[in-house]
């Protein structure tokens, strides 16, 4: 029997009534059976997740030590790096060489993030410091640093001068790019908007140009402080008579393979930590951008 066009309207009438009346008995199985949106990204921070993979490698050596799988002529143990390092703070070596290679890094990181800064806006903000400054820096990029150490040596001798200088020189250069970069990368929209509402040059630098930098900035500190104990490693083996370089050179000159790894472990210790710093003052000083890392 053919519905009569009265019959279809009391139904469209009945509609919203019906509705409301599932509404109030509850929620829709079929709705609230659909499964949940899948949340992407890397997932929730775990604390102290940082430490699971260099535990699984300390746990890998001293098994691999214990066994006898690892010969400890050629590889010390863990317990044997552990009491040469408690006797050689004993004696106050330690202290000394880590110290002595701290200071080198330091002055060579601040006059390479100096420069490194310098150059960059420069280069960023004017067309003829980019005609200037770009070309050479990446002409230095292509040479290796650690190739113009004979160089260093014959302008500068073998003194302290010649390894903070060669520290710098490697350290300047990812500072460089990255403010460069971050210069070039503003939107020309915020450029035409601040000419349009008359911004002063200092006032563009201060709120926009700047503030575009950060990211950059800090991305390329990581680099450059990461680059700073590469290059300490190398110029402390040259005629050094202190610093953890030293330290492994001599060690190496005597077969004393536990010293050489306790000093390539304060490298790595040093190394973590200062990368950690960078970071924490990068969240404190960006803690208004929302990323995938939060």
């Amino acid at each position: 029997m053919t519905p009569s066009p009265g019959d279809s309207a009391l139904a469209l009438a009945a509609a919203p009534d019906s509705r409301r009346f599932r509404s109030e008995a509850g929620p829709d199985p079929q709705r609230s059976a659909r499964p949940r949106p899948r949340r992407l990204g890397p997932g929730r921070p775990i604390a102290y997740g940082w430490t699971f993979g260099p535990l699984l490698l300390l746990a890998v050596w001293s098994t691999g030590s214990a066994t006898g799988l690892i010969d400890t002529r050629t590889l010390a143990a863990p317990w044997t790096v552990v009491s040469t390092a408690a006797d050689l703070i004993a004696e106050g070596r330690l202290q000394d060489n880590l110290l002595t290679s701290l200071g080198r890094s330091v002055q060579g990181l601040f006059w390479g993030v100096l420069v490194g800064v310098v150059l960059g806006l420069l280069a960023g903000l004017t067309r003829i410091g980019e005609y200037l400054i770009d070309g050479p820096v990446h002409i230095k990029r292509a040479i290796p640093a650690l190739a113009l150490i004979p160089l260093l040596m014959l302008w500068l001798g073998i003194g302290e001068g010649m390894k903070i200088t060669t520290i710098a020189l490697i350290v300047f250069a990812p500072v460089y790019i990255q403010i460069h970069d971050g210069l070039r990368a503003i939107d020309s929209r915020y450029v035409e908007l601040a000419e349009t509402l008359g911004v002063s040059q200092r006032d563009f630098l201060r709120h926009v140009a700047l503030p575009a930098t950060l990211p950059g900035f800090f991305l390329g500190l990581r680099f450059a402080v990461n680059s700073s104990w590469l290059a300490l490693v190398v110029v402390e083996q040259i005629n050094s008579t202190s610093g953890i370089g030293y330290m492994i050179e001599l060690a190496r000159t005597y077969g004393q393979t536990e010293i050489i790894i306790l000093g390539l472990v304060v490298y790595a210790l040093l190394g973590l930590s200062s990368d950690a710093l960078v970071r924490l003052l990068q969240r404190r000083v960006l803690s208004w951008r929302r990323t995938l890392a939060d």
